[in-house]
């Protein structure tokens, strides 16, 4: 009778012990990556070649790993004689020999890297990508991070700037699919896109960008450059984002889970700090994340869905404007009824809809003003050419000639480094230096058409005065109404020098949104209505002048 007392004592001491002191051990990472292993490894004999293959069996079974990394970023991914080093494709080297198979590296950049892994031409990127809320919705991250980063402006030293109330009307260059690029805009701060990351230092010190954002990590290897450091200072940052490597959503299964395991192992034994040392980057992220995942929470099989030890994507979520819902269902029939896959994001988010109508807005004041400046210019160079003074004649034949031969983009360049060099810079101030050049070049061409009128309507009837002058506007009116349609039809060539106009406006929403064949479609069609407004007005201009010639 006692020792069934005493058992039933210990039963209740043992239900009144704290639930974690019961707790069953948990399995370790590295037992759930082994476990995982050789079950992907039991269908290789029978379902390797099968469809719907998960892509970790799919990976085993080929013996290769494709993974996507960067061709030029310094420290992280760099391509040299054709061979790459780095941190990122140290990683994927270290990664494909604990799943026991060779690597494929593919190039990829910010604006390819998701695309690659949807159309399955890679399995994984490891490609400087941040981890945000956006980009959830597109690809499966792999947590814990491997790296943390956070955006920084930098520009010369002598230019103030001290956080974004300094940037509003600037221009900023960056990189295509950078996740800090809508943050950037929503600041009334335009973007100046390249492809690669690797470009811009080159751009500031030839001052084609005056400022440029991109990850701290990129740059740190540029300030380690004593003459770059001198002319050049990190502004701010922002957006502090990890990174992480990704898949594609579509068969991520089995391949996920495994990349998950093996970055919690490579964290735990710092195998990812190790790397980061070889290759001369900071380490204080990694070094935190190694103590992270050494600890008994964090290190086993369950610990990446433990919020206390993988870190939150960046919530870059922007504001949906009030009908995003209509606009979601118009994308929706599109796709059901016809089968089109069309994107409309300037219209589902305020920043996109609030660049959208600035782009329009600027867009009708950059044409009305291109208009208006090539029929001034064309008027008074005009005159000139037709005058019996012979240094006005030759100066404004100089001109004319000048102007011919100058590319339109560096008559820009030129009318914006004058601006700026009188005022601040400003988007009024990019919009009306493009009004200027477009009228230059335009004027240039009709002027010329209106000097030779002059000429020769004196040999055939020695008029002199007004009248000669509206006599041969006249004549040249076809000539005049074809540049004024070129003046409306450059506009979008004011991009070029920060002007904020549609163009301009649809490359920044698309920067940090899908749907880039629609939008740039929608861009063709409202230029060629601006386009065709144009030559229905000029047509009737020239009516107008040649019934004026007439009855003069």
């Amino acid at each position: 009778m006692v020792k069934w007392a005493l058992v039933a004592l210990s039963y209740l001491l043992i239900a009144a012990l704290p639930a974690h002191s019961q707790t069953v051990p948990q399995e370790t990472p590295d037992a759930a990556l082994a476990r995982l292993l050789d079950d992907a490894r039991s269908v290789l004999k029978t379902e390797c070649t099968e469809p719907g293959t998960g892509r970790l069996a799919r990976v085993l079974c080929t013996g290769r790993i494709r993974i996507g990394v960067r061709d030029y970023y310094p420290l992280f991914g760099e391509l040299e004689d054709g061979v790459r080093f780095g941190y990122e494709p140290d990683i994927g080297l270290a990664l494909a020999e604990r799943l026991g198979v060779e690597v494929e590296f593919v190039r990829v950049n910010a604006a390819s890297r998701i695309p690659l892994l949807a159309s399955d031409r890679i399995d994984l990127v490891i490609a400087t990508m941040g981890h945000n809320t956006q980009r959830d919705g597109q690809v499966r991250f792999i947590r814990p991070h491997y790296y943390q980063s956070e955006t920084i402006v930098v520009g010369p030293r002598d230019m103030k700037i001290g956080g974004w109330q300094d940037m509003a009307g600037r221009t900023v260059c960056g990189t295509v699919g950078n996740g800090s690029n809508a943050e950037i805009v929503s600041h009334d701060t335009r973007l100046m896109l390249f492809d690669e990351a690797g470009i811009l230092p080159d751009r500031l010190r030839d001052e084609t960008c005056f400022l440029a954002a991109q990850d701290d990590s990129f740059f740190d290897f540029y300030f380690i450059d004593e003459t770059f450091a001198q002319r050049f200072e990190r502004k701010f940052g922002f957006a502090q984002v990890p990174w992480g490597m990704a898949v594609a959503l579509e068969g991520r299964g089995q391949l996920a889970v495994a990349l998950d395991l093996l970055s919690q192992i490579f964290h735990r034994d710092g195998v990812f700090l190790e790397i980061a040392r070889k290759h001369r980057i900071g380490t204080t992220f990694l070094e935190k994340q190694r103590d992270l995942w050494s600890s008994p929470r964090c290190n086993i099989a369950t610990g990446g869905a433990d919020p206390d030890c993988v870190l939150p994507a960046l919530d870059n979520v922007m504001a949906p404007t009030s009908f995003s819902d209509a606009v979601n269902r118009i994308e929706g029939w599109f796709d059901d009824s016809l089968g089109l896959e069309i994107s409309l994001p300037m219209f589902k988010t305020e920043s996109a809809w609030s660049l959208l109508k600035s782009g329009v807005f600027y867009t009708v004041v950059l044409v009305v003003g291109a208009l208006a400046a090539t029929l001034a210019f064309a008027l008074l160079l005009g005159a000139a050419m037709g005058s019996r003074l012979l240094p006005l004649r030759w100066a404004a034949h100089g001109a004319i000639i000048s102007l011919q031969c100058s590319p339109v983009v560096l008559t820009l360049v030129i009318a914006a480094t004058v601006a700026h060099a009188f005022f601040p810079f400003s988007a009024m101030v990019a919009v009306g230096a493009a009004i200027v050049a477009l009228g230059l070049m335009n004027g240039a061409n009709a002027g010329q058409a209106i000097g030779e009128a002059m000429s020769s309507l004196r040999e055939e009837q020695r008029e002199e005065g007004a009248t000669l002058f509206l006599h041969a506007v006249g004549r040249s009116a076809s000539q005049l109404v074809a540049f004024l349609v070129n003046a409306a039809k450059g506009t979008p060539i004011a991009s070029f020098i920060g002007a904020p106009e549609l163009l301009s406006a649809l490359t920044d929403i698309t920067s940090f949104s899908s749907g880039r064949g629609t939008t740039y479609f929608l861009l063709l069609v409202f230029y060629t209505l601006v386009v065709m407004v144009v030559v229905w007005l000029g047509a009737r201009f020239r009516r107008y002048l040649e019934r004026h010639r007439a009855t003069a």
